[in-house]
């Protein structure tokens, strides 16, 4: 079955880069990223987990935590690592699971049989401290990923979590945002007390709540 918004995400325990690991237990009261690659010592991935790493200060500040998976063993792992901190100047500081078996791909989904029978797309989820799933977002193999964009997202998504509000497209953290449409606009004054617009009855804006 492939897992929707608002499903559990499925717990696991895996060899990783890292050890042995309880998916749960790792996440703890934390926020996760979880993400597939489709094979070990391939360019496009070489430049993301590197990318990852680097972000690491932008991930602990938003208390997430991030887990990467390939389809290969650990000592690949383990070799396709040095490579990595060597090319892209960092130090991989996170799991990487070896789902030799698929095991963890196909419960989440990330076998996409049409465009590969073998690996693993470019699947990411991101998982709320309750363990539901937030966000999916499929790349194709050959795409790399935007992190501006996963770090904007995660932004989003603890924003609407805490408060009463979403946010318009193309929104970055620091900008105004929707009130929710849930609250009575007579109700706004109350619990926006930076004070709203109201562009239309059914669009309200706010300043962001949480600056």
């Amino acid at each position: 079955m492939m897992l929707r918004l608002g499903d559990v995400a499925p717990n696991f325990k895996v060899k990783t880069s890292s050890g042995e690991v309880d998916f749960y237990e790792y996440l703890g009261d934390s926020w996760g990223v979880l993400f597939s690659h489709p094979a070990d010592y391939t360019p496009v991935c070489t430049t993301e987990l590197g990318r990852t790493a680097q972000l690491k200060p932008e991930f602990d500040k938003r208390n997430v935590k991030v887990m990467a998976l390939s389809v290969d063993s650990v000592e690949s792992h383990q070799g396709w690592i040095k490579d990595i901190n060597e090319t892209q100047n960092c130090v991989v500081n996170f799991p990487i699971i070896a789902d030799e078996s698929k095991e963890v791909a196909e419960a989440y989904g990330m076998m996409h049989p049409n465009a590969s029978a073998t690996f693993t797309v470019r699947s990411l989820f991101i998982i709320a401290p309750d363990k539901t799933v937030k966000l999916i977002i499929s790349y194709p193999a050959s795409t790399g990923r935007n992190f501006d964009e996963i770090i904007r997202v995660i932004d989003s998504l603890q924003l609407t979590a805490y408060h009463s509000v979403a946010t318009p497209a193309d929104w970055k953290d620091g900008e105004d945002v929707v009130v929710s449409p849930a609250i009575k606009t007579e109700d706004i004054a109350a619990k926006f007390p930076k004070g709203f617009t109201e562009i239309k009855p059914y669009l309200r804006m706010t300043p962001q709540p949480n600056k």
